[in-house]
C-alpha cells in the first residue's frame, strides 16, 4: 500500500480540528507560516493538506482572504463531479488555452514574473511542491485573464486533477515520466504571453494539452495491453494445467 504522504496526515489533523471545535463552521483558519509552525511541517505542506480539504468541501480558499471553514450543509453542495483523466483533460484544454489567450493581451510584467519564478519551482525534486508549482502556474494565468467566472472554472478543475484519486493516479502516471518536456511546454506558454499575442497563447496552451492527452492514451493502451497479457498468462496457466489432469 502506498505510503500515506505528510499533507494527508497533516490534512487528517486539522480536520479532526474542525471536527472538535478548535475550528468551527465560519471561521478562518491561521495562515500558512502560522500553520506550519504548528504542525511543525513546511508552508508547502500546508497548502497541499489545505487543497485537499478544500476539494472535501470541508473548506472555502478564497484569494487573498485565507481559509475558511465550511458547514456540512456547503460542503455537500461542494462535493466534486466523478470523470475520467481523458474527459478532464479534454475540458481543461477546452477552458484553459481560451483562458490564456484572454489573458495575454494585458498580461503584467509582475505577473510574467511569477510565472517564470514558477516554471522553476516545477523543477523541484519535492513532487508535491512541483505539483503546487504546476497548478499556480496554470490558476496565476486564470487571474490574469480578469474573468472570476473562468477563474472559478479552472480552479474547479483543479481541485478535479489533484483529489479524484482515479484521475490523479493517471495524472501521476504520465508526469513522472515527462517533467523535461513538460518544462518545456510551460515555458512556450510564457514566451507566448510575453509577446501578448492570444492566438499564439492559445496554440501553446494546446499543445501543452494534446501532448498530455497522447501520453495518457499511451498509459491506457500500455496498462490494456498488460492486462491482456495476464489474463492470457492466467487463463494458459489454468487450461494447461486442466489438460495435464
Amino acid at each position: 500500500m502506498k505510503e500515506q504522504r505528510l499533507y494527508e496526515n497533516v490534512a487528517q489533523r486539522i480536520a479532526q480540528r474542525m471536527h472538535e471545535g478548535v475550528y468551527p463552521p465560519g471561521t478562518r483558519l491561521p495562515g500558512e507560516r502560522e500553520m506550519a509552525g504548528q504542525f511543525e511541517v513546511s508552508r508547502v505542506t500546508i497548502r497541499q493538506a489545505l487543497i485537499s480539504l478544500q476539494a472535501l468541501g470541508k473548506l472555502e480558499v478564497r484569494p487573498g482572504s485565507g481559509a475558511h471553514v465550511l458547514d456540512a450543509e456547503v460542503s455537500q453542495v461542494d462535493a466534486l463531479p466523478s470523470a475520467s483523466a481523458l474527459e478532464l483533460t479534454e475540458a481543461r484544454s477546452l477552458f484553459e488555452s481560451e483562458v490564456a489567450a484572454l489573458a495575454a493581451p494585458d498580461i503584467s510584467d509582475k505577473t510574467l514574473a511569477k510565472l517564470e519564478q514558477l516554471i522553476a519551482d516545477m523543477s523541484s525534486d519535492d513532487v508535491d511542491a512541483a505539483e503546487l508549482a504546476d497548478r499556480d502556474f496554470h490558476l496565476t494565468i486564470a487571474a490574469a485573464a480578469g474573468n472570476s467566472v473562468l477563474y472559478y472554472i479552472v480552479e474547479k478543475l483543479w481541485r478535479m486533477r489533484m483529489e479524484l484519486a482515479p484521475v490523479k493516479k493517471v495524472y501521476d502516471s504520465v508526469c513522472s515520466e515527462d517533467a523535461t518536456v513538460r518544462g518545456g511546454e510551460h515555458r512556450e506558454i510564457l514566451d507566448a504571453l510575453h509577446s501578448r499575442d492570444p492566438a499564439q497563447a492559445r496554440l501553446a496552451m494546446r499543445k501543452h494539452f494534446t501532448r498530455l492527452l497522447e501520453s495518457m492514451l499511451d498509459v491506457t493502451e500500455q496498462k490494456a495491453l498488460k492486462d491482456a497479457r495476464r489474463k492470457a498468462s492466467e487463463s494458459r496457466e489454468r487450461f494447461l494445467k486442466s489438460a495435464r489432469i
